[in-house]
């Protein structure tokens, strides 16, 4: 199950934004402790500026966002027709155990981490750039649903997907305070035409065979038979 990649989109597009924990980054009186209509005159607490990131369990996740029918095309092929459906909606995510650096920031050391952004910059504010990477209004890739023409006869199956990155990070302040969090979110945004009578070859195209295909797949089938 060979695919054809048909666009590749590099370097870091997000979408929307999901971040949870991060109420108390941007200070304030701490009225919200207290509850609607309560005053407690203390400081809420802040986020600490200078601060060093340090990241664990860095992960890269290839992730099917959009498939289509399957749809047989005889001799010479054609248009395919079928237009594919959203499987799923990638999202960055940013959350924290206390006070930390804006979603942006964060993304930017993630990005650094993960060799999407080059840059020598210690924080995106020192950097005086930005990149679509830690753009946290970034709206999904749209599904590409071009009218495609194979040619040749087959089982014809599209798709497309995002690469995922997700690591833990840990923030430390000058004066010893720690913050720990998780960030996540996609870089690359393809679409690809399969053949469903091709061998799936990778874990994404073992997906598509199993949701598009109507084929039942083992978790190994890619791996090299033995002579």
């Amino acid at each position: 199950m060979r695919g054809t990649i048909r666009r590749a989109c590099t370097a870091g597009l997000v979408i929307g934004v999901l971040v949870t924990g991060l109420g108390a980054c941007t200070g304030g009186t701490g009225d919200d402790e207290a509850g609607p209509g309560r005053r407690t005159g203390k400081p809420a607490a802040t986020a600490c500026a200078n601060g060093t990131f340090t990241w664990s369990h860095l992960t890269e996740r290839d992730r099917l966002t959009g498939v289509s029918d399957q749809e047989r095309l005889g001799k010479g092929g054609g248009a395919l027709q079928n237009p594919m459906r959203r499987v799923y909606t990638p999202r960055p995510s940013v959350r924290s155990d206390g006070p930390a650096p804006s979603p942006a920031e964060i993304l930017f050391s993630l990005g650094k981490k993960a060799g999407e952004i080059d840059s020598d910059a210690r924080t995106l504010a020192e950097a005086g750039e930005t990149w679509s990477f830690t753009d946290v209004r970034q709206p999904a890739p749209e599904l590409d649903n071009d009218r495609i023409k194979p040619r040749a006869a087959g089982e014809y199956v599209q798709y497309a997907g995002v690469r995922e990155v997700s690591a833990d990070f840990r923030y430390r302040c000058p004066d010893g305070r720690t913050v720990s969090g998780h960030a996540r979110n996609w870089t690359v945004d393809f679409g690809v035409l399969t053949d469903c009578d091709e061998r799936p070859d990778s874990t994404l195209a073992r997906e598509v065979a199993r949701q598009a295909c109507e084929q039942a797949v083992d978790a190994d089938s890619s791996a090299p038979q033995a002579p």
